[in-house]
């Protein structure tokens, strides 16, 4: 037992030291510096939004214990997620992990708030399906772990095992629950914030409430809700395309329409500009309208 324990003590230790080339620390706050992941070999890096309190002067401490300077790529605040890039080349980013996660799982959360790496040990304690944050950004799964988030610990990895990436750790999403950001999401933040600069989000210009369907409708579309236009803001996209107040959206391109955040997941950032087609109930009657999507401000 104790040679078993041992050589896990190793593997473990071993795991960081690996992984430890891939985390930096991010200075852009007045407090405790904050921690963040390498994303790209060519100087891309990604941390949580809120210990980006400033737009310039950003420091980055590389592995090698070198300070780089680094500029803000973009922000994404409704999934605490922050892209910085350096001149800095040559890089060693972490390797996206290969297999799913589950529960019970044991993790590693990094952090690199000062010169070195520090580590904390802990499990994979819930996993979810996909859900919106506060401010209304999609995150793509739900991930709960039980490690200890240290001061300065936000930005940095979660690995498993074998030392790949699972997600970024932060602290900004749920009093008192330590919650990761799989790397799914933030990917896709990266790639949309390196090309636009801001996450691209769809906009029709309506105010919604959940309402239940009449018992006719309900069979009729397999739903039980749908989401009744309280208000229509002049000029919008939905205005121009027809809407009117007191119209129930049920479905948006074939998907069904039930709740709000149904409606904002549908309204992605690729359907911005373009013409999609809503499933509507007018004075007791099913119509199809045809709505360009904006974009939100």
């Amino acid at each position: 037992m104790s040679e078993t324990l041992q050589n896990l003590s190793k593997a473990m230790a071993q795991t960081v030291a690996s992984a430890s080339s891939g985390i930096v620390r991010v200075e852009a706050r007045r407090r405790l510096a904050a921690s963040g992941i390498i994303w790209s070999a060519d100087g891309l890096m990604v941390t949580a939004h809120h210990t980006v309190e400033k737009d310039d002067n950003i420091q980055i401490g590389l592995p090698d214990g070198q300070t780089a300077s680094a500029t803000l790529v973009g922000r994404d605040p409704t999934t605490d997620l922050a892209v910085l890039r350096t001149s800095v080349q040559n890089l060693t980013p972490l390797t996206p992990a290969a297999d799913s996660m589950q529960v019970g799982h044991l993790v590693l959360a990094l952090g690199r708030p000062g010169q070195t790496v520090q580590a904390t040990l802990g499990i994979i304690s819930a996993l979810g399906n996909d859900w919106r944050t506060g401010a209304g950004g999609l995150i793509d799964q739900y991930v709960q772990t039980d490690v200890v988030m240290y001061p300065g610990f936000s930005g940095g990895p979660l690995i498993n095992a074998a030392g790949q990436l699972l997600g970024l750790n932060t602290s900004a999403l749920a009093r008192g629950i330590s919650l990761t950001i799989p790397t799914v999401t933030i990917r896709r933040v990266v790639d949309m914030l390196v090309q636009h600069g801001k996450i691209r989000r769809g906009y029709l210009g309506v105010n919604t409430q959940p309402v239940r369907l009449p018992a006719a409708l309900e069979q009729q579309l397999g739903q039980e809700t749908g989401l009744l236009l309280a208000a229509v803001e002049p000029g919008s996209p939905a205005e121009q395309g027809g809407l009117l107040l007191g119209d129930t959206i049920v479905a948006l391109e074939g998907s069904p329409v039930q709740q709000h955040d149904d409606l904002l997941a549908l309204l992605s950032s690729d359907r911005v500009g373009k013409s999609i087609t809503l499933k509507i109930v007018r004075g007791g009657q099913i119509q199809e309208m045809s709505v360009v999507v904006g974009e939100r401000n």
